[in-house]
């Protein structure tokens, strides 16, 4: 069974393991109606060493995602390469620990919270829906000077 992010910490050499490979895009576990859908496979180049009671993880991840824009609902095409890929784990006992959650979520992560199509790094382009739902400032009338107390006197008189 192919398991690559399953660290045996008995067995993990005085120097740590190097991990290098890729995972297919349904390592991602996303479901088909989530607006994020990964596109190509996870490209790992990873340095795992134990320093005390941490497991220190090290190096490099890639991977080319599809998401929704926020704007006009169309999909782009959005590339993570994080080059400098840096996360620590509490070793709990000296067992297996399973890094797949944390490879998962951190390249997750990675991604724009409000994706837009402008935000595309493959294949870049405008939105179509750029400056149609642009808000209409609304400005307050000037109050008359001769209107009474404005707000600033009420609200002294509240000392």
């Amino acid at each position: 069974m192919h398991r690559p992010f399953f660290i045996d910490l008995r067995s993990l050499p005085e120097g740590g393991n190097d991990l290098t490979g890729q995972e297919i895009p349904a390592f991602f576990a996303l479901d088909a109606k989530d607006p994020v859908q990964a596109i190509s496979p996870l490209k790992y180049d990873l340095h795992v060493e134990r320093d005390g009671k941490e497991l220190l993880i090290s190096g490099k991840l890639e991977a080319t995602f599809s998401l929704e824009c926020g704007a006009c609902l169309e999909r782009f095409d959005y590339h993570v390469e994080v080059t400098d890929y840096q996360s620590e784990i509490e070793i709990a006992k000296d067992d297996t620990i399973n890094l797949t959650d944390t490879i998962r979520e951190d390249t997750l992560l990675t991604l724009p919270s409000y994706p837009r199509c402008e935000d595309g790094n493959v294949r870049p382009r405008q939105c179509p829906a750029e400056g149609r739902f642009e808000p209409a400032l609304e400005t307050a009338p000037d109050e008359p000077q001769s209107a009474g107390p404005g707000v600033w006197e009420a609200l002294n008189k509240l000392n």
